[in-house]
């Protein structure tokens, strides 16, 4: 079966952006370490779920060939097949991407009884914490970052987690890779 993972950025006390959606605090220089360390997270992807205002930036910023990525991870961005989560969309304006709406552990289910690899979701707010609330993912991959903003838009819902690993890289980034801790 396949397995659902979150990857997303936080600030280090715990928001996905500011208050307005701001970015700003994003650390922009990754290192090779993180690099490698993401690459192997992504190996094994051949799906990504997102939700539909991520995927309006996320999918064209991916087709312009974003500056100082390889154009090997370009490829792997925008060959592998997306699945855009919206209750306003019926079809997807994008190559490669598909819309979907209903029921998220639905939607989940179907995705994990497919043959295949891992299924990404890269990140969006309002599906990022849904997907915790309802328990429907088998890895958490935070990106914490060196900063705090005191202010935003939080990550999780009320929730516990099983630290799987943790690992701190030269820009100042930590990878914290949880597992939901069910009952």
């Amino acid at each position: 079966m396949r397995k659902i993972k979150l990857q997303l950025q936080t600030t280090a006390d715990g928001y996905l952006s500011g208050p307005n959606g701001e970015l700003d605090w994003v650390a922009a220089s990754w290192t090779d370490d993180i690099s490698a360390h993401v690459e192997a997270l992504w190996e094994p992807v051949d799906c990504i779920v997102l939700g539909r205002k991520l995927a309006e930036g996320f999918i064209p910023a991916w087709e312009s060939g974003p500056e100082g990525e390889t154009q090997e991870g370009i490829d792997k961005m925008n060959n592998t097949p997306k699945l855009v989560l919206s209750h306003s969309l019926t079809e997807s304006p994008w190559k490669n991407a598909t819309v979907t709406g209903g029921d998220l552990a639905e939607i989940v289910g179907k995705l994990k009884a497919q043959p295949g690899g891992d299924v990404m979701v890269a990140g969006g707010g309002s599906v990022a914490r849904e997907l915790i609330a309802k328990e429907l993912l088998d890895e958490i991959h935070l990106f914490v970052n060196p900063v705090a903003i005191g202010e935003g838009v939080p990550v999780f819902p009320a929730q516990r987690f099983r630290l799987a690993d943790a690992t701190p890289f030269e820009c100042g980034v930590i990878a914290m890779h949880w597992q939901p801790a069910r009952s």
